[in-house]
Parts: C-alpha cells; structure tokens; sequence
C-alpha cells in the first residue's frame, strides 16, 4: 500500500486530483518550513501541523473550499496550497492561520496536500519528491490515525468551541461523539466562511 493516498473529490474536475500523505515523528520540521518560507516552487504544498486536523473529513472540507476558490479565481492568498491553509481557518487573517495550522519548527505529525493543478503534478511524482524530502514515518491517513495525532483542546481553542457536557460511557464511544460533534461545528464554519 502506498503512503500517498490520491482523492478525486465530489463536485470538482476530474482532472484535479488531490494528493494527500500523513507523518509521524517527522525530523526536519524547520527546512520544510523553510522551503515554503523561502518560496521555493517544488516544495508548493500545505504542510499542516497534524495536531490541528480533527478528521479526513475537516481536510477535504477545507480542501474542496479552497480548489474551489482557486478554480473560479477567489484565491485569497498565493496559490491553492496555501488557500488550503487559509481555508482551516476561523478568521480571515492569513497569517494567524499559518501559525495556527501551519507546520512550524516544533511539528511532530505532518499532514501534506499537494493539488494537481498542473499534469505534470502526478501521484508518481509526489510521491517520489515527498519520500526524498520529508524525514519522518509514513503512516495511513485515516480518522483513527488522525484522532491519536489530534489535539481537542487545541482544536476547540482554535475553533472558539466550548466544551460539551460530559458524557458517561465507553471512552472510544465519548471520543467518537466528540469528534463527530466538533466535526459538524468546523465542517460548517469552513463552508459559511467559503459562502462569502
């Protein structure tokens, strides 16, 4: 199986397929930072701070809201990489949304998007400029994978979301309500924030 997972997603071109790749314990944090930071045009991608992604779910939500915006020519920021980020966030200061979703030099989980914008930007090409940039493990991109990289508190910090009353019960059924909860509340803030 492949580390580089490749969607299609609902309601966008066929021709613009997603590219989509999650790390654990990556080690060289601050030169991916640096290339995007630098403008470094091989290193265009959204490098996202894993502990700030809630769910496969609130990735392609943010994903469809931003390919969207590049392909009818609402980018708000550089390029649909970084509109991606942007895209996560609650407000629409482009800065604060780096810093809050943004890989930083402290990232330990590394969430990467890479758009084909272009055909030249293929999943074999990705994926094999992704496996000789980034130190770090590969693992699956999923929810279950996503939820033990996750930071709740974080994430309702960032998202102005209280907490919940408490619920009794199995520990993986509250997780699973939570997520679900917060999901609907950030999935729904991306699509508002995108409605302007």
């Amino acid at each position: 199986m492949s580390f580089l997972e490749t969607a299609h997603l609902s309601h966008l071109p066929q021709d613009t397929p997603v590219h989509v790749a999650l790390y654990k314990d990556l080690k060289n944090a601050s030169y991916l930072k640096e290339q995007l930071i630098s403008g470094n045009t091989k290193f265009q991608y959204a490098f996202l701070d894993a502990s700030t992604i809630l769910s496969r779910q609130h990735v392609f939500a943010a994903v469809f809201r931003a390919v969207n915006d590049y392909l009818n020519g609402r980018l708000r920021s550089h390029n649909v990489h970084s509109e991606i980020v942007v895209s996560l966030s609650p407000t629409n200061n482009i800065s604060e949304s780096f810093r809050r979703f943004g890989i930083t030099d402290a990232t330990k989980d590394l969430l990467v998007i890479k758009v084909s914008v272009t055909p030249e930007i293929t999943h074999g090409s990705v994926a094999e400029h992704l496996t000789k940039s980034v130190e770090a493990t590969p693992v699956s991109f999923d929810d279950e994978t996503i939820s033990s990289m996750s930071d709740i508190s974080r994430i309702r910090k960032i998202y102005k979301i209280a907490q919940s009353s408490s619920k009794s019960g199995d520990d993986a059924a509250v997780n699973g309500h939570v997520v679900r909860e917060l999901e609907v509340s950030i999935i729904g803030a991306i699509a508002l924030r995108g409605a302007t």
